[in-house]
């Protein structure tokens, strides 16, 4: 059974040893799916989910997947409750969401890395500032300086601006508790520490772009998959090594410091195959055409090997058999 499936170590090998003449699997269209399938997590994974069944849907007409994505934390409550048979996540689960997930079926649930993301630090178009380090991103976000800042950040000539930016104060914005990407970026970013008072919290990563690309002297967190004009990326180093811009060639890597990895959680009990429609959904996102929309979608698709794997792991490949 695939329980979180391969570690993040193992996937960062097999990205850097990605080439993009691997080929990925066809999807192979089967007879006799139909039904209802409901979805419930990530706002990140909400473009991705649309596509994917947008995609899905043209080729099986008679399926119907409901999509909700109120944020990460909702995945677990909505897959123990039986209300969502997917569960996109933008961070692997907590102990306690799998510890509840167990003690309601008496197994654990099953994690699908379906694509990779970086976590960005976006700032106005127009702002001169080109770099910044995992120090100054606790300065400027944290209250409790866990990573080692001396004393907040408060504008952006503490930042190294000068002339008429030296003395702009920071506009800060970022995402709300439920989210998936507040709480990778409180991990990776903050050393597990907590927010400012004064971060204002959107429900949406777009928003958080949308909000930094309307605001001259703002900063704020998202995916990479949430690149809108009038806002820039910078490029962030870690413990003073060379600043890393977040490029799908360093993403890939693992080269660029805040790369993770996008999850679908599924419900499906050891040693048995996943129900007909769940099985052709999860070969469609497992396929070139699921990857494809990774990458039209802005995000970055797994590498062959691990795409191969996990459908092994998952025995999609033995259902299409089945089912001809």
């Amino acid at each position: 059974m695939l329980k979180r499936f391969i570690a993040t170590a193992s996937l960062l090998v097999s990205m850097a040893g990605f080439s993009h003449a691997d080929t990925l699997p066809d999807y192979q269209r089967s007879s006799g799916i139909s039904g209802n399938l409901s979805s419930v997590g990530s706002d990140t994974l909400a473009n991705m989910m649309a596509a994917w069944t947008d995609g899905f849907k043209r080729l099986h007409p008679g399926v119907n997947i409901q999509l909700q994505t109120p944020g990460s934390a909702s995945a677990a409550p909505a897959l123990v409750e039986g209300t969502a048979q997917l569960g996109p996540m933008s961070r692997p689960m907590r102990v306690s969401e799998e510890n509840a997930f167990q003690a309601r079926f008496g197994y654990p649930p099953t994690a699908v890395p379906v694509a990779v993301d970086a976590m960005a630090v976006y700032v106005h178009q127009d702002n001169p500032l080109r770099t910044i380090s995992f120090q100054q991103l606790d300065a400027v976000f944290s209250r409790t300086l866990w990573c080692g800042a001396s004393k907040p950040v408060a504008t952006w000539g503490q930042l190294g601006l000068s002339g008429r930016w030296a003395n702009r104060d920071l506009q800060l914005f970022g995402r709300n508790s439920v989210s998936g990407t507040y709480g990778y970026f409180k991990q990776a970013a903050l050393c597990r520490g907590d927010f400012r008072a004064d971060v204002n919290e959107q429900p949406g990563s777009a928003s958080v772009v949308q909000s930094v690309a309307s605001s001259l002297n703002a900063i704020g967190y998202a995916g990479i998959g949430h690149q809108a004009s009038g806002a820039r990326m910078l490029a962030i180093s870690h413990q003073g090594k060379e600043a890393i811009k977040p490029t799908p060639s360093a993403i890939r890597t693992g080269e660029y410091p805040l790369t993770r990895y996008l999850y679908l959680y599924i419900n499906k009990a050891p040693n048995q195959p996943l129900a007909p429609l769940e099985s052709a959904f999860m070969r469609y996102i497992l396929s070139a055409q699921g990857q494809k929309a990774v990458s039209q979608q802005g995000y970055i698709p797994l590498p062959a090997q691990a795409v191969r794997a996990q459908r092994q792991a998952l025995g999609l490949d033995a259902s299409l058999k089945d089912s001809r």
